[in-house]
């Protein structure tokens, strides 16, 4: 990171309001959030290592393993943090900078890192990763999980080469924290995409489609306060304007978004629509090119 930002002050692109979110985030997480996370991790493993449905010693093919099964539980905190709106209200603090940089892996809600924790360690030690293992894999990951988000000032392309096609890119990252429907809720895994790809929410970044940081929801520019407690009060206002208690429980649990009138505005619902305002010219083009002949309109549908 200082070799980043050391980069964007020669260059004179350096923007300190680009580093506030994260910095006051950084800060209160290293004094609360770290040491919940500490104890949650250790709890579940003393809870749930008795439960481990095989046990598993520390070599390479194992090791590949526990990677694999550390890429599921880490898709299923994340895809959760997405699309539960209470755990929304976590992990929109670190979706919140609307510009991306390394400090962003630091912008974090401090509950956000002990539930992260208290799913992934589970998920790990229930499928039989011992111990030292996912220490050595949670080491890695939070070493890469860091690189992803380096912006474009220190890495402007960001795909990485031929490992584009293999592994989750800082492009892939960048795909995640935009606010294009057509990139929202997407790339949920941290360095292997194959629970992505399993899922369906695997989305590379399309040449003519630049990135738009940030949430949608409109917010404070760069406040740290609206990015740490504003979904909260968002949250808090629907619930209490809510009709009934099955309604006011559905807008804790459902995707940001939902609504109890039907008018829906979720990340799923915008990505079905800008995908369908695509499809319409290309659908208009082939009827007009086979307009002349109906049967090859039939032909060109069933391919």
């Amino acid at each position: 990171m200082v070799i980043e930002i050391l980069t964007a002050l020669i260059l004179r692109k350096f923007k300190a309001i680009d580093y506030k979110i994260s910095f006051f985030s950084y800060v209160f997480n290293a004094f609360v959030g770290r040491f919940i996370s500490i104890a949650a991790i250790v709890f579940c493993i003393g809870l749930f290592e008795k439960y481990a449905i095989f046990k598993t010693s520390f070599t390479w093919y194992w090791f590949i393993y526990g990677y694999i099964v550390w890429e599921f539980g880490h898709f299923i905190y994340h895809y959760l943090g997405h699309k539960v709106r209470l755990f929304w209200c976590l992990h929109s603090t670190h979706h919140a900078p609307q510009a991306m940089n390394l400090s962003v892996s630091y912008a974090h809600f401090f509950l956000e890192g002990p539930y992260a924790d208290v799913i992934r360690t589970t998920v790990c030690i229930l499928l039989g990763v011992n111990p030292p293992m996912l220490f050595v894999i949670m080491f890695i990951d939070g070493f890469y999980g860091g690189f992803i988000h380096i912006g474009e000032q220190l890495m402007k392309d960001g795909k990485l080469g031929f490992l584009y096609k293999y592994i989750l890119t800082p492009s892939h990252h960048r795909v995640h924290h935009a606010k294009n429907p057509l990139y929202m809720d997407t790339n949920f895994c941290n360095l292997l995409n194959i629970w992505d790809r399993v899922f369906g929410t695997y989305q590379p970044e399309e040449k003519n489609l630049p990135i738009e940081y940030g949430i949608t929801r409109e917010m404070k520019p760069n406040s740290f306060l609206d990015s740490y407690f504003g979904e909260f009060a968002c949250l808090i206002k629907d619930v209490y304007k809510a009709p009934g208690l099955k309604n006011k429980f559905l807008y804790i649990f459902m995707p940001p978004g939902w609504s109890h009138t039907g008018d829906h505005k979720t990340a799923s619902k915008a990505r079905n629509e800008f995908k369908e305002i695509q499809r319409q010219p290309i659908q208009n083009e082939l009827a007009s090119d086979f307009s002349a002949d109906p049967k090859q309109i039939v032909i060109q549908e069933s391919i």
